[in-house]
């Protein structure tokens, strides 16, 4: 294969690197490339050789390809690093190397993101696999169970989730609701737009959610805990029937501190979404977000996420909802919080509720979705609804998710500058479509909205 085959294959895969020589380039090396290549770029304005050794690689056991990435840092210095998981017979400790390229890349990524949209979150890589019965049974687990493993030291059924990787329809998604929520809004903004805060063990598992990321186009903005794995959930199928097994780990461990790391991602963001459920893991570090997002007078937009989160939350809930200009709940959440706050309307009155949680602030707006019902839209002046796209029953497969792909749309909408109500049926739209696939997911084909 000749050389000119890797230059033309460099240039598509980046063609603004002669702009910025800050993307990535993914070369794909033959099985049988026996010799070295070189490769070079041209600059727009000058010519500028920009040399790649690609070394011939010996391996333990055979591999159709193997990808490598560079990362030009400015236009006379480059690093090289190896993204393979492969074994070599060259590399005794791979999985040390492994695992340390995943900080390397986030470094990489982070040193050349600027998202419009940051979300903040808990990661999980969502793993997928159909099971036997008797699967469910060798770990005493039902159909349509949800198990939390609280010590993964005790607990048999930790090794699920390597078990899964290798059953033969096996599948990753980027989950966690804020996760979700990011990929959807990266489904309607494109590539690079979205970038996600969280934490992520040194593992195996948190390179497959860099990938999974890759794939949707979000950007990761990981912070990698040396010391505890990557946060899993194990869905397993049997028919209908879904038995979900999580293991929140690095999850709940995300601190301030890595927002001070990536300051400048954060000033250059115009608009943040906040999980609800990082409330239980670092509401300093949404504290923190907030006083920018207000200072600088960006949208800042909390999802209540769940109704346990007002419930046992409510300290955490309270020190964080002035800083938010949108809150989004649904009406259980919305219930949830009535009763948590004492209120003395109706649990049932979400227009009522909404109104207490806007009090006197002038630029919150509060939005309830309500399952098929209309979605309600409060501002502190005006109150209305919004309906939902019809969908035939038999096209659903599966509601996991419908609430995160709506903020999804939502928060593309508002990134885009839309009109509040056009963004809340922008996110009806991508509810929809979330809806006819398996899990928290999109549709592989890129549909477009129109309103």
């Amino acid at each position: 294969m000749s050389f000119h085959f890797y230059k033309r294959l460099a240039l598509k895969q980046s063609p603004r690197i002669s702009n910025t020589f800050k993307n990535n380039i993914t070369i794909v090396i033959p099985k049988n490339l026996k010799s070295h290549a070189s490769l070079c770029t041209k600059s727009a304005n000058f010519f500028k050789p920009l040399l790649l050794l690609l070394l011939p690689l010996e391996r333990s056991q055979p591999v159709s390809s193997t990808r490598f990435f560079f990362q030009l840092n400015n236009i006379s210095s480059f690093t090289l690093q190896q993204r393979s998981s492969y074994s070599t017979t060259n590399n005794k400790n791979n999985s040390d190397k492994l695992y340390k390229s995943v900080k390397e890349k986030l470094n990489y990524i982070m040193s050349a993101a600027s998202p419009k949209l940051i979300c903040l979150g808990n990661p999980l890589l969502d793993i997928q696999a159909t099971v036997t019965e008797e699967y469910l049974n060798k770990y005493s687990l039902k159909a349509n169970d949800a198990i939390l493993i609280e010590d993964v030291t005790k607990d048999p059924r930790v090794k699920i989730f390597d078990e899964l990787l290798g059953f033969p329809d096996v599948s990753f998604i980027a989950g966690g609701a804020a996760q979700n929520t990011a990929r959807g809004a990266a489904y309607v903004l494109g590539p690079k737009k979205v970038g996600y805060f969280g934490c992520v063990g040194k593992d195996k598992f948190s390179e497959k959610l860099l990938d999974a990321n890759e794939q949707s186009g979000v950007v990761s903005l990981y912070q990698v805990n040396e010391t505890v794995g990557t946060g899993k959930c194990a869905s397993l199928i049997t028919g209908h029937n879904r038995s979900l097994v999580t293991d929140l780990g690095a999850a709940n461990h995300f601190t301030p501190e890595h927002l001070t790391k990536h300051w400048d991602i954060v000033e250059n963001a115009e608009l943040f979404y906040i999980g609800g459920f990082h409330l239980t893991v670092s509401p300093e570090a949404i504290v923190k977000l907030g006083e920018h997002a207000k200072e600088h007078g960006k949208p800042f937009v909390l999802n209540l996420s769940a109704p346990f989160i007002p419930q046992f939350f409510k300290s955490a809930l309270t020190k964080v909802l002035p800083y938010a200009t949108i809150l989004i709940a649904n009406e259980t959440e919305a219930a949830s919080y009535a009763e948590s706050y004492g209120l003395t309307c109706e649990k049932t009155d979400l227009v009522a509720i909404a109104k207490e949680i806007i009090g006197v602030d002038p630029k919150k707006t509060v939005i309830f979705t309500h399952g098929l019902e209309p979605t309600v839209v409060v501002t502190s002046t005006t109150s209305s609804t919004v309906p939902v796209h019809p969908l035939d029953p038999s096209k659903i497969a599966d509601t996991n998710g419908a609430g995160d792909a709506f903020a999804g749309g939502f928060m593309a909408g508002l990134a885009e500058g839309k009109p509040l109500k056009t963004c809340i049926d922008l996110g009806q739209w991508l509810a929809k479509l979330s809806i006819q696939e398996v899990g928290a997911s999109y549709p592989k084909e890129k549909f477009t909205y129109s309103a």
